[in-house]
């Protein structure tokens, strides 16, 4: 008897706790609002190089490299806040470094990243202005999709490589990569050296 009772009750409580509207939760990501490509002039006194970078971004002087300072003052940051994002340049002289060290540097730096990466590839660059280098666009969720490096083979040698402040997830960032590139794009196109 005592059993059927307590059995009454659980079905009534049960009956009662379930008078609200189930909503179904979609799978999927926020959709995010990308701002119009305008650009600025980066171009600092007593910096070797100027580029058009994004009116979304800041660029930041990069004060630290590996809890030490950089090789020289031109390293800098294109900040970019509302993408929790960065664009780590660094830039080296080609008298002081040899010029196939520093190559085979960035490709080191790239290639990397093969343990997360689903694949690498490596497209020539070769601007109006006559400076060439490598743009290398990485596929999985390693730690940076996109990088390049840029010279004139004969005094400057600049590298890029995006990174954001987040667990690398290529389904979720792949579109802010996109929207990314494109702007890496622009600054290596209107790069000048001085």
């Amino acid at each position: 008897m005592k059993t059927r009772f307590f059995l009454g009750v659980l079905i009534v409580c049960l009956l009662a706790a379930c008078k609200s509207e189930y909503t179904i939760k979609k799978r999927g990501f926020f959709k995010i609002d990308f701002p119009p490509h305008q650009y600025q002039l980066f171009d600092q006194p007593g910096y070797p190089y100027t580029f058009e970078y994004p009116v979304y971004a800041k660029v930041i002087k990069d004060t630290t490299f590996f809890e030490g300072r950089p090789e020289n003052d031109y390293w800098i940051n294109v900040d970019f806040p509302r993408f929790n994002g960065k664009i780590y340049i660094s830039y080296k002289e080609i008298g002081k470094n040899d010029l196939n060290k520093l190559v085979n540097d960035a490709f080191q730096m790239t290639y990397k990243h093969t343990s997360k990466a689903t694949e690498i590839t490596d497209s020539a660059i070769r601007t109006d202005k006559g400076i060439s280098g490598v743009f290398f666009n990485v596929g999985g969720n390693a730690a940076t999709a996109k990088q390049f490096f840029v010279t004139d083979s004969v005094k400057h040698f600049l590298r890029g490589a995006l990174y954001f402040d987040t667990t690398p997830n290529e389904d979720s960032l792949g579109i802010v990569y996109d929207f990314l590139q494109e702007d890496m794009r622009h600054l290596i196109n209107t790069l000048q050296w001085k």
